[in-house]
């Protein structure tokens, strides 16, 4: 989702005076995470240098562990990894006594959260999925996953190269759990995303938010993070929440079990739940840091931003996606049906 932003930090951790003998935080994070300053800042608070290695996709990043690749001390999975990484034993538990600011985490978050007590993974980030239009050229914009279904939008239109989250949009749309493995339900939300499938121009990840910007795309089902960066580039760019409810995602940070540096690991954590650091961090990357204290110091147009923090009503309809196990095979037999079809 997010543009290599390793060199920056490469180019910051230098100017900032780093020494060789220093010690070193390895990170491997999604790319063009966390605002450039803020880890300099880090740097020179913690007499350190952070180097952070970046993936595309939760199972690029599961593979290239599971592999054997080593010396990170800290990564970023979403919540459903962080499951599969805590059930088979990747990832070590997290001591709150050093990191006290743990007490700043939004307790409405950790109510729905997979590790809610935060015993092996810290919230980082939250987002959810929507639909984004030009509204020039979409005047009559209903927030609903019936959008997909306009033929006088056909080719115009795109929606995530993700199973989950499309299925997802489509058992919304349905008034079903984004969760189910109810093979009936998945075959009734296969033949929604395989109808909305006649009117796009494909499924996509990365170029959705750019093509919305330039006006290649006029409607797009997307993260809110990559749209609110791209409205800056477009104000003709509406983003909101369907009526039906969506995915609600966390990206965590967690320990490796092989991890060399665990005390600087905690102090990072630590440091981006500090409640200036969390809102600062908040305003540069566009996703939400569930920081209580933090919120007081976010800018007006954030903290009004009824897709950042969503109504009650919407919140409700709303549901963080699981790992299913071995149902997760049912979602993928599904999602080849689905780009099979013609």
């Amino acid at each position: 989702m997010r543009k290599t932003a390793l060199v920056v930090l490469a180019f910051l951790s230098l100017a900032c005076g780093c020494k060789r003998g220093q010690p070193v935080l390895h990170i491997y994070n999604w790319a063009d995470y966390i605002k450039p300053e803020l880890v300099q800042r880090f740097e020179q608070e913690n007499g350190c240098r952070v180097v952070i290695d970046t993936f595309d996709s939760n199972e690029a990043m599961y593979a290239k562990l599971k592999a054997g690749a080593t010396g990170y001390d800290l990564v970023f999975p979403s919540s459903y990894m962080v499951k599969i990484m805590h059930d088979q034993g990747m990832i070590q538990p997290i001591n709150r006594n050093l990191a006290p600011n743990l007490a700043n985490v939004d307790p409405e978050y950790l109510r729905i959260a997979m590790d809610g007590e935060m015993q092996h993974s810290v919230p980082y980030m939250l987002s959810n999925t929507g639909i984004a239009v030009l509204k020039s050229k979409v005047p009559d914009f209903k927030a609903s996953w019936s959008l997909f279904e306009r033929a006088d939008l056909k080719g115009r239109m795109t929606m995530l190269n993700d199973m989950r989250e499309t299925i997802g949009a489509a058992l919304k749309s349905l008034g079903f759990s984004l969760n189910t493995v109810n093979q009936r339900e998945l075959e009734a939300a296969r033949d929604v995303v395989i109808r909305w499938k006649k009117n796009l121009a494909k499924f996509e990840n990365e170029q959705y938010k750019t093509g919305l910007a330039s006006g290649e795309f006029l409607a797009v089902h997307g993260y809110s993070g990559d749209i609110f960066q791209v409205q800056e580039e477009n104000e003709d760019i509406e983003f909101a929440i369907p009526e039906e409810g969506t995915s609600i995602a966390c990206d965590d940070m967690v320990i490796p079990k092989e991890a060399r540096n665990v005390e600087l690991a905690h102090k990072f954590i630590n440091f981006v739940h500090d409640p200036h650091v969390a809102a600062e961090n908040t305003e540069f990357i566009s996703y939400l840091c569930p920081n209580r204290a933090s919120y007081e110091f976010l800018g007006e147009d954030i903290r009004n931003n009824e897709s950042i923090f969503l109504k009650s009503e919407i919140k409700a309809k709303c549901e963080v996606i699981e790992d299913l196990g071995d149902d997760n095979v049912k979602y993928t037999k599904i999602w080849d049906q689905i780009k099979a079809a013609e």
